[in-house]
């Protein structure tokens, strides 16, 4: 290795690299396989989402399945959150034991075989064990693919890559809402069985292209597969130059940081609650696991259309039409905030994604208020119109961030089990608002969303109280985000390493001369 990497972190390496990937050729073919192979797995919620929204607008579906509304369509809606919570506890180990490509595998394989039922179905007790059954299969695909991608992508786009991942979901609404358009002036059952069957569409490429995606480096050195992990460095992260500092120095942070984990960390069931870092971890994943459900984000995903009639609008082909603009907004919206978002501190932009929403949501209930009171056409077109300011409301945090958010809070060993535990809150609270939420707007109509309002508000403060920064450092630098200790060792475990293998020549290896101790994880 040349001189000088000892005195530069691998953030500072990155900062030296003004090459933008497109003009990098084994970097583009990772990012077009990564395409098809990770970000299929958003689509294939938010088509769920979306389908489910367009569905209830069908006359054909409503016929079939004997309108369906209240408890009914609660249960036929939180289903699918059903199914997810149901294999969470198994994802972990998928995810850890097989890898984060075979766990894709795994997930995709049952999504697929839920959509081709979903499409035979012929009771609604069927289609309700489909809907189960492509809730089970999303978060293996879900957990795994967010963590490739983050553990996987060159350090200079990797934020940006976490949060178009979950900006995906949105082009798989748009086509949901689109296709139940398309299909909804069809009078026999293929109205909502076209519909169904496009669901297997995204996990049928993450199980083609999968396979020409490499595994994730962080996998294999837990594995001890370190030349493998080093040689998938080299050639993504600097295009097969076997002398490059950039990727030794990533091998180095990565291999030093996960035997730094296997020495401290005890594994047991425990683990996740045994230290003050990792609870403080657990907490936030989990708060972020209810605020990203429980923002009223699943009242206009899977309850527009109750939504749209409680403020006058009765015409179903109107209510496609205005989800299908709801979606596309969604998907503009969502996107440009993919790839600026990541540029800012992120406990900033929860800050202002939740202060947004809250102040969003207060004028959907006053506005609904006053059409309940007076029916005016001024109140139901202001309802709409803070619908879609709704919006950019949450994608800005909840959307853009999330997955990024996550793959930087937690370490190596505990990231996998991370992300479940924020899905497993994130499905729960799920379930819980797609069987309530019909029940409290046929009940009490407007005056169910002031309970929105009030949660929300304690979304803002539990943000600014406890929130962690984790913007501008790379994964390694922020495994120990809460272990100062460990940090410290970490840091110099990595300089001596560096140092050892002929990284520079400066005899000086003081703190105050050494960047990589500068970092104050």
């Amino acid at each position: 290795m040349s001189g000088g990497i000892q005195d530069e972190t691998v953030s500072r390496l990155v900062a030296r690299d003004t090459v933008p990937w497109y003009k990098k050729r084994n970097l583009t073919m990772l990012y077009l396989t990564m395409l098809p192979a990770c970000l299929g797995v958003e689509m294939t919620s938010g088509y769920d989402s979306s389908m489910i929204n367009g569905l209830q607008a069908v006359a054909g579906w409503q016929k079939y399945f004997n309108y369906p509304d209240g408890a009914i369509l609660g249960v036929l809606s939180s289903a699918y959150s059903l199914g997810t919570i149901f294999s969470l506890p198994f994802v972990p180990f998928i995810a850890d034991r097989l890898g984060r490509k075979m766990s894709i595998v795994f997930g995709s394989i049952i999504m697929v075989i839920g959509a081709i039922l979903q499409t035979a179905t012929q009771s609604i007790a069927m289609f309700i064990i489909s809907c189960m059954l492509l809730g089970m299969g999303i978060p293996f695909a879900i957990v795994a693919a967010s963590s490739l991608i983050g553990e996987l992508s060159h350090p200079k786009e990797r934020a940006r890559l976490g949060s178009i991942f979950n900006a995906s979901w949105h082009p798989g609404a748009v086509i949901a809402a689109g296709v139940t358009l398309g299909t909804f002036n069809r009078h026999d059952t293929w109205s909502w069985r076209i519909p169904s069957v496009l669901q297997l569409l995204p996990s049928a490429f993450q199980l083609i292209f999968i396979w020409w995606a490499p595994e994730s480096p962080r996998w294999l050195v837990s594995k001890g597969r370190n030349e493998e992990a080093l040689a998938i460095l080299v050639k993504y992260h600097a295009e097969g130059d076997e002398n490059s500092e950039l990727a030794k120095a990533e091998f180095t942070m990565i291999e030093q940081t996960l035997e730094i984990e296997m020495v401290h960390v005890k594994r047991s069931r425990m683990e996740m609650v045994a230290t003050s870092g990792m609870r403080k971890r657990i907490l936030v994943a989990s708060f972020l696991g209810l605020a990203t459900q429980w923002s009223g984000n699943g009242l206009t995903s899977y309850y527009l259309s109750p939504i749209l009639t409680s403020i006058g609008i009765t015409d179903n082909h109107t209510k496609n039409i205005i989800n299908l603009g709801l979606t596309c907004w969604g998907f503009v919206n969502a996107t440009v905030f993919a790839f600026n978002s990541t540029k800012f501190p992120r406990r900033r932009i929860y800050l202002i994604c939740t202060t947004s929403i809250l102040f969003v949501f207060t004028g959907l209930t006053i506005a609904s208020a006053r059409f309940a009171i007076t029916g005016g056409i001024a109140a139901s077109r202001a309802t709409i119109v803070m619908i879609f300011l709704y919006s950019p409301a949450y994608n800005i945090g909840f959307n853009a961030l999330t997955y990024t958010f996550l793959v930087e809070l937690f370490p190596y060993h505990a990231r996998a089990r991370g992300i479940t535990i924020f899905q497993a809150w994130g499905r729960c609270a799920g379930f819980f608002n797609q069987f309530v939420n019909p029940i409290g707007l046929k009940s009490i109509a407007w005056k169910y969303y002031i309970s929105y309002c009030v949660w929300i508000a304690v979304e803002v403060l539990f943000v600014f109280f406890f929130f962690p920064e984790t913007h501008g450092k790379t994964l390694e630098e922020l495994s120990f985000l809460y272990e100062s200790d460990m940090a410290v060792e970490q840091r110099n475990r990595v300089a001596a390493k560096l140092g050892q293998n002929g990284a520079g020549n400066d005899n000086d290896s003081s703190d105050s001369k050494n960047p990589l101790v500068e970092h104050n994880v």
